[in-house]
């Protein structure tokens, strides 16, 4: 039996006459941009989340670097931002010309709070949270030096949808949460999509004006926007996700636990949930110093794994202005190494689970 990483088949089929029937719905209606469907699912996101306002964009990336662009952050400042994050992260820091500063991340794969007010300087204007693999981060600590230093705090939640940290949701803790919807995603669309929940009316406006080429009526435009709008039709379909989310979640959590009950090598080190958070399993990364071994025996026996991600911001080409080096950053450099990625998805079959499990058992480094 062939076993891929991912799925996004299966969450479909869950509930495929209501993505039909919601698709049919919004094609007859003859209004495919910034309509009924897209306040709505503004509405219901933001009740989800308990954010305040949601505004939906284009993607995730877009999300990032909007919302740093319109809390004034650009060339000149700096932004802490964990080392071991998805580059796109980094792109929605230095498309806007400022500096990313990296802090090493923490048993839990999110950023070490810890090491946070080492790399404050008098440039240091934001910090930038990605609660990575689909876990909360540690806020408490997060918030309360971003109120002593005065900065900015924005979430990267492209994973986290639905997290909690101490009972309150990912993207509500800063000034802007960040998400995204590409497919994958625990709250998935059906191609591209992203949003942003702020607490403030004012700040709502201002995204709003922002993606529509700078117009808050038309051809009347008040600044140099962007054209980052969610269509009609993905966010009528992710209405209809959202509205299964909860199930969706605790049929992840119930795989990540069984796989946290059942797989035993000494040689696999097991994701670990921080006390107070808590996860959404968008992956289950276990982490092994001879990775392209069990690579290899995976492959060999049709189980797919993948890498997030074997090349940490600081060391892509992209980044090579800013002058890191390997050993810069030694344990984003480890995980980069170690980590991997087995298969969870929603629609996953109990047979299919045994046979990961069972696999990473048996396998010997």
């Amino acid at each position: 039996m062939k076993i891929m990483p991912n799925r996004m088949d299966r969450g479909f089929y869950l509930y495929q006459q209501e993505f039909e029937d919601k698709a049919l719905e919004v094609l007859r209606s003859g209004w495919y941009v910034l309509g009924k469907e897209v306040e709505a699912f503004e509405q219901e996101f933001a009740a989800y989340t308990g954010g305040g306002y949601c505004v939906g964009l284009a993607s995730g990336l877009d999300a990032l670097w909007i919302a740093f662009r319109l809390l004034g952050i650009g060339a000149g400042d700096e932004v802490i931002v964990q080392g071991n994050t998805y580059i796109a992260s980094v792109m929605g820091v230095t498309i806007n010309g400022a500096t990313p500063v990296f802090v090493e991340p923490d048993a839990y794969y999110n950023m070490d709070s810890a090491r946070i007010e080492a790399k404050i300087t008098e440039r240091t204007r934001a910090i930038l949270v990605t609660h990575l693999y689909g876990q909360a981060s540690h806020m408490d600590e997060i918030m309360r030096i971003a109120g002593k230093y005065r900065l900015k705090v924005v979430e990267d939640c492209a994973q986290s949808h639905g997290a909690c940290y101490q009972g309150q949701m990912t993207g509500t803790f800063g000034d802007v949460g960040c998400f995204s919807f590409y497919p994958s995603k625990n709250l998935g669309a059906f191609g591209d999509g992203g949003a942003v929940v702020v607490k403030e009316e004012s700040l709502a406006r201002e995204f709003r004006i922002f993606r529509n080429y700078g117009s808050e009526k038309r051809y009347h435009n008040k600044v140099v926007g962007a054209n980052s709008r969610l269509d009609e039709l993905q966010a009528g379909l992710l209405r209809v996700r959202l509205s299964h989310l909860e199930e969706l979640t605790k049929e992840k959590e119930k795989i990540a636990n069984r796989y946290l009950r059942e797989i035993r090598n000494p040689d696999v080190i097991l994701p670990e949930v921080r006390e107070k958070a808590t996860s959404v399993w968008h992956q289950f990364v276990i982490r092994c110093e001879n990775r392209a071994g069990l690579i290899d025996y995976l492959n060999a026996r049709e189980i797919g794994t993948i890498i997030h991600y074997p090349i940490p911001p600081h060391l892509s080409e992209a980044y090579r202005y800013l002058g890191h080096k390997d050993g810069d950053f030694p344990i984003t450099e480890q995980y980069a190494n170690e980590v991997l990625s087995i298969p969870m998805y929603n629609g996953m079959t109990d047979e299919e689970q045994q046979i990961v499990i069972d696999a990473i058992n048996q396998w010997r480094a």
